[in-house]
């Protein structure tokens, strides 16, 4: 006892019962890097400050809203016009959070890199000289997935760099978080030569850090947008979309499909279209619905143009859903997204066999449509394929979820003797914490001994030099879920042979 006591009386010790316990990290909290409408907190501005929330509403109080995404129309021989999205106008961030919470995400970080006043730029994405973008997110621990929305609206060659750095910041920096990625222009068909649109992916990707991050192809048509938040209002060239609209009304007055009458209604609507001062689009908007397709048909090609999106966000709110409803160890695949209608491209298994087994080893995992199921992540492997550790998504992510926790718990024992004391109780901190990921399902096996072994203590992991410099190391080896990617049933003829069953049935009477 380290008071002495002097005084008669009665005297009360508390002594502690139970040893440390690792607190398990969070495993599916990304970060988003991109543009916003603001970033101002109270009346402080957060621009390139990691800020975690939680839901879109506290995203609409940080961050705004979405960016006005104008096009341009032309005349088109075959198909009457073509619509064309605006790049300058289109930013990623709000429309990947609407993906990402409709996908079973939840708290996430954000860090807004400017405005739409400005233009995108990777430099701005990823500040290595003033620890902006990407570069921001080495303050903060608890983000594990790590997601650029607007790369794909970069050049190709800037994406591709914006890319590897992702790589970069979760395989060298970081070590406790993982990259997913988009392939550029991935509403292209595959090609299969120098330009198919995979394999330009990944030359532009590089080689390096390939476990810390997987990539999905192609693009999915989605339901973000609804129908009220489209009008006449995001066209650029209104006079080439009223010429047009002015020629439709001609030719079904000239077919007598309409009167004279309505013909000049028809037209006053038209010419409210190039007003600059009309104060009452919502009503032009709906007369001209009612009374021309060719009206019709461009808000629905200008909603599916904007609906395209890039699966990065989709796939993080997945990760996120899995790792909440199953745990960690489950693959994030075979499962369909929310506010998803279709892929941009239909892959069958041809084409899905070069992206999963490639000689390269860069796997890209598909997002496909099936009859009956309709669209599916049909993929579960990183961009590091030929690896046998670090081929599949949830075993790297399993890995560095247990690293950290454990990594976490060590830090209690800094400064602790290095004595077998010190190593008893570490080692039962860690058995313990391992044990109950085993019966979670986290690790395979058995039993325990086959789920896991950690190791320490002097003539086992340390030496007496290593007691004398200060260093306590342990060893722990896990045993990990893999998915089971290929299913292969055998199925047999069985002969079916009639004496052999009534000889053992007489055979049982005698």
């Amino acid at each position: 006892m380290a008071t002495k006591i002097a005084t008669p009386g009665v005297y009360i010790e508390e002594s502690s019962s139970f040893g440390n316990s690792v607190v398990a990290v969070p495993t599916a909290v990304p970060a988003f890097v991109g543009y916003t409408q603001k970033a101002i907190k109270g009346n402080n501005s957060i621009n390139n400050v990691p800020t975690r929330i939680t839901s879109l509403a506290e995203y609409h109080k940080y961050f705004g809203g979405p960016s006005f995404t104008k096009c341009d129309i032309s005349a088109d021989e075959n198909s009457g016009f073509n619509i064309k999205i605006e790049k300058s106008s289109k930013y990623m961030m709000y429309d990947s959070m609407r993906m990402f919470f409709n996908n079973g995400g939840g708290a996430c970080y954000i860090v807004s890199v400017g405005d739409y006043s400005s233009n995108i730029s990777p430099k701005k994405l990823n500040d290595l000289k003033n620890n902006g973008g990407i570069s921001s997110l080495e303050r903060v621990q608890e983000p594990t997935l790590l997601v650029v929305p607007d790369a794909i609206l970069l050049s190709e060659s800037d994406c591709f760099t914006i890319q590897s750095q992702m790589l970069a910041h979760c395989g060298q920096k970081m070590r406790n978080r993982f990259a997913i990625l988009d392939v550029y222009n991935g509403t292209s068909t595959r090609t299969h030569d120098d330009n198919d649109v995979i394999n330009r992916f990944r030359e532009g990707v590089g080689s390096n850090n390939l476990s810390w991050g997987a990539a999905y192809y192609p693009f999915v048509n989605t339901t973000t947008y609804s129908s009220s938040e489209i009008n006449f209002t995001r066209i650029n060239n209104l006079d080439t979309f009223a010429e047009l609209l002015l020629a439709e009304a001609q030719s079904n007055l000239e077919k007598n499909k309409i009167s004279q009458s309505k013909f000049e209604a028809i037209s006053d609507e038209i010419q409210k279209v190039l007003d600059p001062e009309n104060n009452n689009i919502s009503s032009t908007h709906v007369i001209l619905s009612a009374v021309s397709s060719l009206y019709n048909s461009v808000m629905a090609s200008i909603l599916s143009e904007m609906n395209v999106m890039p699966p990065s966000s989709a796939m993080a709110g997945a990760y996120a859903m899995v790792d909440e409803s199953v745990n960690i160890a489950k693959s994030p695949a075979n499962l369909s997204l929310g506010s998803v209608i279709s892929p941009c491209v239909n892959i069958n298994s041809d084409d899905q066999e070069d992206m999963n087994m490639p000689l390269n080893g860069k796997a890209v995992n598909a997002i496909r449509s099936f009859t009956g199921k309709g669209t599916l992540v049909w993929g579960a492997r990183t961009l590091d394929g030929n690896s046998q550790d670090w081929r599949y998504i949830n075993v790297r992510r399993t890995m560095t979820f247990l690293e950290q926790s454990i990594k976490s718990a060590a830090e209690a024992f800094v400064f602790e003797p290095n004595n077998s004391s010190t190593w008893t109780s570490l080692r039962a901190t860690v058995n313990s914490f391992l044990n109950t990921q085993w019966l979670g399902g986290v690790l395979e096996g058995s039993s325990p001994s086959e789920a896991y072994a950690v190791d320490v203590g002097l003539g086992t992991t340390m030496t007496a030099n290593d007691v004398l410099d200060g260093l306590l190391k342990m060893t722990v080896k896990v045993a990990l879920v893999r998915p089971a990617e290929f299913i292969v049933i055998t199925f047999e003829q069985k002969q079916n042979d009639p004496g052999g069953g009534g000889e053992g049935e007489d055979a049982a009477t005698e």
